[in-house]
């Protein structure tokens, strides 16, 4: 019966007539089929949709989420270089006193270029996984340095205390305030036309009238004019350490008297040969001149 034929007669209101229409029963089976179909598939449809749009916001938050690890992880490496410069900073002043000390150096650690070269090669990751290991891998590194530092620093204290009437004799400070407008070692001579000559210390320049201190204690030795220095002080300090402070515009020392480290010894001026006001500060050990940046913790 439901494969059967049907006819279905229209009357149209108000009208004469009608309209005749023949179906098949399989027709209309075809066509519920095809209803039904069509709504499973505009239901399929909308629940795809939905889901697409659950995927991007889910893609949007996770791209946030990845850009912010990122920039969390930029700011760490940062602080990280950071620490690393800081831990070069300590290292380089132990250097500094165990030169002054006469202390044996330590051979490089083998982890120093891994520590250095960190900062530059962790940014260019894109894989957060890398990045985690490569910061770990540096923090150990770190952590190993800073214990072997801790060890040299133990060290070093100990030879300090053992050894603080040499520490209080060396020039271990800045004699002036001021910016240093010539090295130690070669340079082109002032007065010369170019030609090349050993400068003996530095050139610190100032305004006439700043203060020079001492950069150590120890007793005068010399305090009058010299020559191409000008008005100048010698102080002995020991161990054969002597320094010299020329181009004064005064002294305010005499030869014999004892003087502690930062103690005022005159001003700066333009007394001797020079081109302008200026310190010129020099060091020398057993009557060489030495870079007196040997000596100075900045």
């Amino acid at each position: 019966m439901l494969l059967g034929k049907y006819h279905i007669v229209i009357f149209r209101e108000g009208r004469s007539g009608s309209r005749n229409l023949r179906l098949r029963g399989w027709f209309g089976f075809v066509s519920g089929i095809l209803v039904l179909a069509l709504v499973a598939c505009n239901v399929w449809l909308w629940r795809e949709w939905l889901q697409s749009r659950h995927l991007e916001d889910s893609l949007a938050n996770t791209e946030r989420r990845l850009e912010d690890q990122r920039r969390q992880l930029s700011i760490l490496g940062g602080k990280l270089g950071e620490v690393t410069q800081d831990l070069q900073r300590v290292r380089n002043f132990d250097s500094k006193l165990r030169i002054m000390m006469n202390m044996e150096q330590d051979p490089a650690e083998v982890g120093d270029e891994q520590i250095g070269s960190f900062a530059h090669s962790y940014l260019p990751m894109h894989r957060q996984e890398l990045a985690a290991r490569k910061m770990q891998e540096f923090l150990d590194s770190l952590s190993d340095a800073v214990r072997l530092e801790e060890v040299r620093q133990q060290d070093l204290l100990h030879a300090l205390r053992d050894n603080r009437d040499a520490l209080s004799s060396m020039p271990s400070i800045w004699p002036v305030v001021g910016f240093v407008s010539s090295g130690f070692g070669a340079r082109s001579a002032p007065f010369g036309g170019g030609r090349r000559q050993f400068h003996k210390g530095l050139d610190i320049s100032n305004r006439i009238g700043t203060p020079i201190m001492v950069t150590a204690q120890g007793t005068v030795l010399k305090a009058g004019h010299d020559g191409a220095y000008g008005l100048s002080v010698e102080v002995n300090h020991g161990g054969g350490i002597v320094t010299k402070y020329a181009h004064m515009q005064r002294f305010t020392v005499q030869p014999g008297q004892y003087v502690k480290r930062g103690e005022v010894i005159g001003y700066i001026g333009m007394t001797g040969r020079t081109t302008g006001p200026h310190l010129h500060y020099e060091v020398l050990l057993n009557g060489v001149p030495i870079n007196p940046m040997r000596y100075i913790l900045e």
